[in-house]
């Protein structure tokens, strides 16, 4: 499973919109490619109608991922990192409606979205979230591309035609890693923090302008996901009528502090009382205010994917409101460089997607991110943080991906919180261990988790065919 490739943070940290990064961002970004290919060889213009088939887990579970939506956006022509939300329903509405579709905003064509977008239960040999696009020509002549969402917005083709660019990118990194080990002897050789290695590697890739510049747009989504969260009451779409609670368990523990914006409301929360209890709320409040704006078709960052966005800006939000009242902007870039490179050495050791190996793959690498990140902030050395993150891993290996009615909700949602928890954990415990007395390195957990995925029954990789998807009856929601 092991890819030879430069996975910048900015990869792993993704802006996009809910409920799935596999089964939303994905496909829309799967469909601007095949829009961007078709320009490429001069066929754009020649397209009289498309046809999209889904395949696998991306079928199984694609309309409560609103899959068929991020289809018709990319078609479309929308970019998920900046249309207004509150336009989505009426795009696709006006689309189902009318059985036209702007192509890339461009050529109207007939499209009917019943008949034109087609679900199959069978799976694709190469990866479990398969799909085809295909459009037939002016000529009569009938094309067609097959891409695969890999996990965490990731969009790849069978041949891996770009996987020689990632390795020419990765060999022009000063320190090119693949694992965990390396990782370690490159902070020991070069004395240096596993950000500071993570940041040589980006300025490969950007200017600072540019890194500072991505991570504050990176930040601030995250802080205007949890604020949009937390001040949003109601229940969410989808038909399970799961009311939303970080609205209310925002307000308890808010009391009347004044704020007016994300930022104000930040130092705003530094006031409030924290005791054992009151950390564990906020906590879960962060974790629980992005899920449910993922679960409604709202922004939110991929970390390292749509279905466990929350862990991260949780823990994060926690170091900034109760560890550190002083922390800043340094921090921030500090915690997601980190977080974003152990998210890279899952991605390159095993996988970060459900539809492939559970939730292991996806709260299990969001949760060693975060107990990673956490641990270097926090003033552990690279072996403390590897430490922190494997033990995060390690304590959700096995962890099935079930959800009811296939939608991003139960029990998904609080599982963010339960992966933030676990993240701070693991951290305090790796900050009070000595790492050389370690008997599990993070490589191992890797393997562990890639085996334990390739072992998991497909039932419980994405498909909403066992555990609690079929123990738990629509109708008794």
């Amino acid at each position: 499973m092991a890819q030879r490739e430069s996975i910048s943070v900015f990869d792993m940290l993704k802006i996009g919109i809910g409920p799935s990064s596999s089964h939303t961002l994905g496909p829309w970004r799967a469909s601007e490619r095949w829009i961007s290919e078709l320009r490429k060889d001069g066929q754009f213009d020649k397209v009289e109608s498309i046809t999209v088939n889904v395949y696998g887990s991306l079928s199984l579970t694609g309309k409560g991922h609103a899959t068929d939506y991020a289809l018709i956006l990319g078609l479309l022509g929308a970019d998920p990192e900046i249309i207004p939300v509150e336009e989505i329903h009426s795009l696709v509405q006006e689309v189902k409606s009318t059985q036209k579709l702007n192509f890339d905003g461009k050529r109207a064509l007939d499209f009917n979205v019943e008949k034109d977008i087609i679900f199959h239960k069978k799976f694709l040999p190469f990866h479990a979230n398969g799909l085809k696009f295909q459009a037939l020509l002016d000529s009569g002549k009938k094309i067609s591309k097959t891409y695969y969402s890999i996990g965490g917005g990731f969009v790849v083709v069978e041949e891996r035609k770009n996987a020689k660019k990632k390795n020419m990118a990765f060999n022009t990194f000063p320190y090119p890693i693949e694992n965990g080990k390396e990782l370690l002897e490159v902070c020991s050789q070069e004395s240096k923090s596993i950000s500071e290695i993570v940041l040589a590697n980006e300025r490969s890739l950007r200017t600072d302008e540019e890194i500072d510049y991505q991570i504050g747009r990176v930040w601030n989504t995250m802080l205007e996901c949890m604020y949009t969260g937390c001040h949003t009451e109601g229940k969410l779409p989808g038909g399970l009528n799961v009311k939303r609670r970080a609205f209310e368990l925002h307000e308890n523990l808010m009391g009347d502090l004044p704020y007016t914006n994300p930022e104000e409301w930040l130092q705003s929360i530094r006031q409030t009382e924290v005791k054992f209890r009151q950390i564990l709320q906020w906590v879960s409040c962060f974790a629980l205010s992005v899920n449910e704006v993922n679960a409604s078709l709202g922004r939110v960052v991929t970390a390292p994917t749509n279905g466990s966005a929350g862990v991260i800006p949780a823990v994060l939000m926690y170091y900034l409101v109760i560890e550190n009242h002083a922390g800043n902007f340094e921090h921030v870039k500090q915690f997601l460089l980190v977080a974003g490179e152990i998210g890279s050495i899952f991605k390159k050791g095993a996988t970060i997607s459900a539809a492939m190996g559970g939730c292991q793959a996806e709260i299990g690498v969001s949760s060693a991110m975060a107990a990673g990140a956490l641990t270097e902030l926090l003033g552990g050395t690279p072996e403390q943080v590897l430490m922190a993150a494997e033990i995060a891993m390690e304590h959700h290996l096995g962890l099935t991906c079930d959800p009811i009615g296939g939608l991003v909700q139960i029990p998904c949602i609080e599982r963010n919180s339960m992966g933030a928890i676990k993240a701070i954990n693991a951290a305090e415990l790796a900050l009070g261990s000595d790492p050389s007395e370690a008997k599990v390195p993070l490589d191992k957990v890797v393997q562990t988790m890639w085996e334990t995925a390739k072992d998991m029954s497909s039932k419980y990789k994405e498909t909403s065919e066992g555990g609690l998807a079929v123990g738990v009856f629509l109708s008794d929601c």
